[in-house]
């Protein structure tokens, strides 16, 4: 597990971001450049030309290839952009150090343009730069050089599409980060339910755990290295901490009784879950360094999915102290319960945005699932994003832009997948996984 988890994609994380390109500004005032408003749920996706990166060495040139599809890839996902054609392209650009022609560019509508280059300097050292233009503006809007070596291309490209997206959007990207999942296979009454993690596009997918075959509700550490999920490999509840790099897993606690979706606090030193005594379920945290575990809820309803606001000082969960399970709000000591919901059907596993301004949630009704988000403070302005025959459990894009849920289809044969959806609730997009997937988390951005 250690040798697996010390691989390429691991050791080949960013060596260095060596500097910052000179951006070349003309006349023109910044209240021409390009900018995106991404509030608009209706508007059309941003033509973006992304030829193929320059390649110094023949070496290279597959990664540069490689490198231009994923940037494009991502920044389609997002729903903001529609990358152009290659056979569309008027110029051909030989060299990133020049301005493009701009007329050229803007015959074939684009609006702005990533210009790239791979130089190989060593056998272990790539330099990666590029430069984001604004077409209309005819200004250069960013440029950035990297370092690292060959086998993280990938996540360069990433990172390369983090900054596109927030220049262009004025909000932090998502793109270089990773999902963990439950992996499953087998038939339906004989599941087989293992740890997984990939890239947030689906790429580099992976087991993390040899011969555990029944995990569930795997979440990320706020540090983005660890994982805390439950396991019930020796027939109990049992709480995991699991270290992505070195492949160490510490056992956090073997309860007695059935324990529920652990979570992280925003400062990574609390768990919150949910734990059943005596038929009556309640939200506990535990404290990490001491170990010790404290009750919040004491009502005789059923308490459970709690999620931590970011800054820590509040949490959300459902009961069906009401009659029906809703979603509550209370303080992190458990004082000042408030309920926030009151529309129909039930309201289940809800997720505090990392914004703090939004609450996702499952709502069923009718027999139909959805995937929905309330306003964290009012209760008000709730918005139901999908509406299918199972979704269920969300989790927050690192930005708050971006939900992936699990997605069931019917039947003895129906599987489990990954699905996204964004804010507009018109960007609906299935996340490929290599088998059924369900249960996804997403990580924060990577260091």
């Amino acid at each position: 597990m250690q040798h697996m988890m010390k691989s390429k994609r691991i050791n080949g994380f960013i060596a260095t971001v060596t500097a910052v390109l000179a951006a070349f500004f003309f006349s023109l005032t910044a209240s021409a450049q390009l900018e995106i408003d991404i509030t608009k749920g209706n508007a059309e996706p941003t033509l973006i030309a992304i030829p193929d990166f320059l390649s110094a060495h023949t070496e290279t040139d597959r990664i540069a290839k490689d490198m231009a599809r994923v940037i494009s890839d991502d920044l389609e996902r997002s729903g903001l952009f529609d990358a152009l054609n290659h056979d569309l392209f008027i110029e051909k650009q030989t060299d990133i150090n020049y301005q493009p022609r701009f007329a050229d560019w803007r015959l074939i509508k684009a609006r702005a343009l990533v210009s790239g280059r791979i130089v190989r300097e060593s056998a272990n050292r790539l330099k990666v730069e590029f430069r984001l233009w604004d077409i209309y503006g005819g200004t250069q809007l960013d440029g950035i050089r990297f370092a690292t070596t060959p086998d993280n291309w990938r996540r360069i490209a990433h990172k390369v599409s983090d900054a596109i997206y927030k220049r262009l959007t004025g909000e932090a990207g998502y793109f270089d980060s990773r999902i963990v999942y439950v992996a499953e296979s087998g038939p339906k009454t004989n599941r087989r339910k293992q740890l997984a993690i990939m890239d947030q596009d689906g790429a580099n997918s992976q087991t993390l755990l040899a011969g555990a075959d029944l995990v569930l509700t795997p979440r990320f550490a706020p540090s983005a290295q660890q994982i805390t999920y439950l396991s019930w490999e020796t027939g109990t509840s049992q709480v995991y901490l699991l270290d992505i790099e070195t492949g160490r897993r510490e056992l956090l606690g073997n309860f007695p009784n059935m324990t529920l979706a652990p979570r992280f606090s925003p400062d990574g030193q609390s768990l919150i879950f949910s734990m059943i005594k005596r038929g009556n379920s309640d939200v506990y945290v535990m404290d990490l360094r001491a170990r010790s575990t404290r009750r919040l809820t004491t009502n005789s309803a059923i308490d459970v999915s709690p999620s931590f606001s970011p800054d820590g000082k509040k949490i959300v969960f459902n009961s069906d102290r009401g009659g029906t399970p809703q979603l509550y709000t209370m303080n992190a000591d458990g004082s000042n319960v408030k309920r926030i919901s009151f529309g129909e059907g039930r309201y289940t596993a809800p997720n505090w945005s990392p914004r703090g301004d939004l609450i996702a949630f499952t709502n069923s009704h009718h027999g139909r699932f959805h995937i929905g988000v309330i306003n964290a403070q009012t209760g008000r302005a709730e918005r139901m994003l999908t509406d299918s025959y199972l979704d269920e459990g969300p989790t927050w894009s690192p930005n708050g832009r971006v939900i992936l849920f699990t997605r069931g289809t019917r039947g003895i044969r129906g599987h489990s997948e990954i699905w996204s959806i964004d804010l507009t609730g018109k960007n609906l997009r299935k996340v490929a996984t290599p088998g059924d997937a369900s249960d996804p988390a997403w990580s924060p951005i990577l260091p």
